[in-house]
């Protein structure tokens, strides 16, 4: 069943298609979503406003450095002041998310404009740094959690209003790296990954603090509605995913000779098929922008297991009375568990799918992503070369109408790109051409487009190990932002989705009151994830006394040193050199002066501090020769 004030996704296609938005999870209708707390029109005329100063800022092409260095000349404290103005006082928290529209428009006016893409490429990335120092030097956690990064604007785009998103959708849908790597951002990511931050049920336009995450009891943790956090779906679905290893582990360990489907076997086929169901009904929701690597992945998986059962079935129907029926039933049988062996490597690669929350498999996956994107590449001028040696060969083989050679040809070739090449039978075939002919293939295969399928895979793990930090967070927060939108206001993590499906959905929610389905799917829902739940309570419980005593130490610092702000995270964890933090005034004794006096002004270069001390000095030169020369007449 379906909730509209559980739905944070978009379509991500507004009436022009920007390609970038097609990555969103879940798209809804309109209706199913709640209006903009801004206007549209306003939010796009923010939108104009910054889009105008970024342009203003950056007329010309600049180097990438002197946008995203720590003191930039160019995105100066001004700047930022400025486009934080942009919204005036009514409508600055939409500010972040605007800046994220425009980034994604310049990186629209790019692709179109190619005699100016460079220049349209440093905006995108003023855009994001704009964006980070805005989010990064906001003060109030409560507005800019709330507000700026979670709350949903729609724009305004050829006369129709767009599907509501928020920043940390746009974010993650654009691949906006510099403001996923920002701290607010991160600390938002976080909130939402541990439950602390939830869709307020009488407001969905917002999102609120978890009303229990300070209560110190127990038995308050314990409800079923907690599986909604993301923490605990990831958990969920890594616990069986290494079930369901187990049980293939089991299953093609003991082969049964006469065809029967043992337990093991029968339950790995029904988490096959909840899996099934569960692909299918976001492909379903989403359309065909839900197909992914892992989507094709985990789809030739379970064709290869329902090619398994099929194999398995059709050998059940023959008995074993007679030698010709045993016969088939073995052949069928066989069939079936080669089907099963020859999926063992992708039940194990399946894992990794799981294991991106790991910042260690969550790199690697990114540069595996990454790596599968670049080989297209070589995959399209494979084909192209594979086709036109292909058609020469056959076309040889024609030359005494006897098509014979087709398997030694297209067993030849393959070996070629495997650097495996077989030059034996070649000077037998149309002497001398068809030796030439596959020494100029053998040669363009294996020197030019196999090294340049390493030279891609070489930039492209450089550029992602170089920016590992934050490739991963974005992964991270791209795998939260998965778990917010889903659809379904009752979890029913596959295979539990059978149980929803023909347990509670087909029986009961078609004349069902709401209010009594609900709570049937509750009480199920407790049922079933009650070993997890009886954990996660345990885990919230400590949480809350965490989330407690950071509040109480920010309490007594800021009766102790009123003067200063006293800013202490819910999830923060005292280290060493924090332990007598408020025990010390370095502005009473003096030390903050002393401190600063003598530290350098890293904002400026050495050279620009020198320079304006000189011109001082000049300055100073001059007024003392103006006193010193003689007055005109005198």
């Amino acid at each position: 069943m379906v909730r509209w004030g559980r739905l944070l996704n978009w379509d991500g296609r507004d009436h022009r298609g920007f390609h970038d938005e097609f990555r969103s999870l879940l798209p809804t209708t309109r209706e199913s979503l709640p209006p903009s707390p801004i206007p549209p029109k306003e939010v796009t005329k923010v939108a104009l406003r910054l889009k105008h100063q970024v342009e203003s800022v950056i007329p010309c092409e600049l180097e990438e450095d002197k946008i995203t260095a720590p003191h930039s000349q160019v995105i100066t404290a001004a700047v930022i002041e400025t486009a934080k103005s942009a919204g005036g006082d009514e409508y600055r928290a939409c500010v972040v998310y605007c800046l994220l529209i425009v980034k994604k428009w310049f990186r629209k006016q790019a692709q179109l404009e190619l005699w100016d893409a460079d220049m349209h490429n440093v905006r995108a990335i003023a855009c994001e740094m704009i964006a980070k120092h805005i989010i990064e030097g906001e003060e109030d956690q409560n507005y800019l959690l709330g507000d700026v990064l979670l709350k949903r604007y729609a724009m305004w785009v050829n006369g129709e209003e767009t599907k509501p998103a928020n920043a940390i959708e746009r974010a993650v849908d654009l691949h906006a790296l510099m403001v996923i790597g920002s701290s607010g951002y991160q600390r938002c990511i976080s909130y939402l990954w541990r439950g602390w931050l939830v869709q307020d049920d009488d407001d969905p336009s917002r999102f609120i603090d978890y009303a229990e995450k300070v209560n110190p009891s127990y038995w308050a943790h314990l409800d079923p509605d907690r599986m909604r956090v993301p923490m605990y779906q990831n958990t969920v679905q890594i616990a069986f995913s290494v079930i369901y290893l187990a049980l293939y582990t089991g299953a093609i360990n003991t082969v049964n000779p006469t065809g029967d489907i043992d337990v093991v076997e029968g339950i790995l086929y029904i988490f096959t098929f909840g899996f099934i169901c569960d692909e299918a009904s976001k492909f379903w929701k989403i359309g065909r922008y839900y197909i992914g690597f892992w989507n094709t992945f985990n789809l030739t998986l379970y064709t290869l297991l329902t090619v398994s059962l099929v194999m398995r079935i059709i050998a059940l129907t023959h008995s074993m009375d007679t030698p010709d029926e045993r016969g088939f039933r073995h052949k069928y049988n066989e069939l079936s568990y080669n089907f099963l062996a020859f999926s063992a490597p992708l039940f194990w690669g399946r894992l990794l799918l799981y294991l991106d929350t790991f910042r260690f498999f969550g790199a690697m996956l990114v540069v595996l992503k990454v790596m599968m994107k670049e080989s297209l590449i070589f995959f399209a001028l494979l084909i192209l070369i594979l086709v036109g040696f292909l058609q020469a060969f056959i076309g040889m083989d024609q030359v005494d109408n006897n098509l014979d050679s087709a398997s030694f040809i297209i067993q030849a070739m393959a070996n070629a790109i495997m650097q495996s090449p077989d030059f034996d039978g070649f000077d037998r075939y149309a002497p001398p051409f068809g030796l030439i002919l596959y020494y100029i293939y053998t040669f363009v295969i294996m020197v030019v487009l196999l090294n340049i399928l390493i030279a891609l895979y070489n930039s492209a793990y450089e550029d992602i190990t170089d920016n590992a930090v934050d490739e991963y967070m974005a992964l991270f927060s791209q795998k939260t932002m998965q778990f917010v939108r889903a659809p379904d206001e009752n979890v029913f993590i596959a295979p539990f989705n059978l149980i929803e499906m023909f347990c509670l959905i087909l029986p009961f929610e078609w004349w069902m009151p709401r209010y009594r389905y609900q709570r049937l799917n509750d009480f199920v829902m407790g049922v079933l994830y009650s070993p997890l739940l009886l954990i996660t309570a345990a885990m919230e419980t400590r949480s809350a006394a965490m989330v407690r005593r950071n509040r109480g130490r920010a309490a007594r610092l800021a009766s102790r040193m009123p003067d200063r702000e006293w800013d202490v995270p819910d999830d923060d964890e005292v280290d060493e050199w924090e332990e007598m933090e408020g025990e010390i005034d370095f502005e009473g004794e003096g030390w903050a002066k002393k401190v600063q006096e003598t530290s350098p002004n890293v904002s400026e270069s050495k050279e620009l501090v020198e320079l304006v001390e000189l011109r001082k000095e000049l300055e100073e030169l001059k007024r003392m020769v103006e006193r010193l020369s003689p007055e005109p007449g005198s």
